[in-house]
């Protein structure tokens, strides 16, 4: 059997030890993830969407994270990253305080928003540091506003 690990730093090495001497071996490509609980992760396992070579990015480096039906891309300041995990697993391992949902198919980093401009209709446009706009939509209007205490 084949299983990604999607666990701190602080215990990588000694959960990669336990599976593998129960047989288990870790892959990056497999069908099944171990996700730490009340832990969240440091690094995301993706593909460079220009090489296609596989990428460890720091969770600090993402800006933001969209869907686009089962295609998941992570934007940083270096490019573009695919995701294989599906966005609201991605929701879950990424810290609250620094990640916020703001649409069924985007995540921001909280630390990257340039400006936040209210619009009508229970909305807001945000600006990112790399220039892109995103809208709160309303489902997510109310939860964006208790993060921020707008």
């Amino acid at each position: 059997m084949k299983i990604r690990l999607a666990i701190s730093d602080e215990h990588m090495e000694e959960v990669i030890q336990l599976l593998e001497s129960k047989g288990i071996e870790i892959d990056d490509d497999a069908e099944y993830t171990l996700i730490q609980n009340n832990k969240y992760v440091e690094h995301i396992t993706t593909k460079n969407e220009k090489t296609g070579e596989k990428a460890y990015i720091s969770v600090d480096e993402i800006l933001y994270i969209e869907s686009f039906g089962h295609q998941i891309e992570i934007r940083t300041n270096d490019g573009l990253y695919l995701g294989k995990d599906p966005l609201y697993q991605l929701e879950g391992m990424l810290e609250p305080k620094k990640f916020t949902r703001i649409s069924k198919s985007v995540i921001v980093a909280n630390a990257k928003i340039k400006q936040i401009n209210p619009s009508f209709a229970m909305k807001f446009t945000l600006i990112m540091v790399d220039g892109k706009k995103l809208e709160v939509t309303r489902g997510y209007y109310y939860s964006f506003k208790n993060v921020f205490h707008i």
